[in-house]
């Protein structure tokens, strides 16, 4: 597989939460709720994405009032949650939008993402993935889920389309 080939035709990343828009920990406080940690380098690349033509989704098996509100600060539209089996949403969001599986990207660490991740045009793993699903990937970022993973592939699928270089240089002028 090509990866910058396959890159070139994507208009839309679907991201796992934990283990790849998270470290994959889950925190506790003493009184028990669930803290995660995010990445601003991957934020700030899901803010810019749509602007080069790059919808994201999330498809997560936890729900997480954590996450939930990352989704909306990022101004992610499709958010699901309580997906363990996550092809029904990946089907959803397919009717939603218009765009075919072969037009997406799966961004997955284990086994909840096999599914996705094999139908999908672009599937991508983060290196700390298991290896069933390092496997699947057409490519696998450098940076672990949590510390800029997404960041890395979006910027992947951008240069692979040509568009990297001018969104960049849109942040050298005042």
């Amino acid at each position: 597989m090509n990866a910058e080939r396959l890159a070139r035709d994507v208009r839309l990343m679907i991201l796992d939460v934990d283990g790849v828009l998270t470290d994959g920990g889950l925190y506790y406080d003493e009184s028990g709720c669930v803290m995660k940690r995010f990445n601003v380098q991957d934020g700030l690349g899901i803010k810019l994405g749509p602007k080069a033509g790059i919808e994201f989704a999330v498809i997560t098996g936890l729900e997480s009032p954590a996450v939930k509100r990352r989704v909306t600060e990022l101004g992610i539209g499709h958010y699901y949650y309580g997906h363990h089996r996550k092809v029904p949403a990946m089907r959803e969001i397919s009717e939603k939008t218009g765009i075919p599986f072969e037009h997406m990207a799966y961004v997955g660490d284990d086994w909840v993402d096999a599914a996705p991740m094999s139908m999908v045009g672009f599937p991508i793993a983060v290196p700390n993935a298991r290896p069933e699903i390092l496997k699947l990937a057409a490519w696998t970022t450098r940076a672990m889920g949590g510390h800029g993973a997404v960041r890395e592939a979006l910027d992947f699928v951008l240069r692979a389309q040509g568009k990297l270089d001018v969104m960049w240089r849109e942040w050298l002028t005042a």
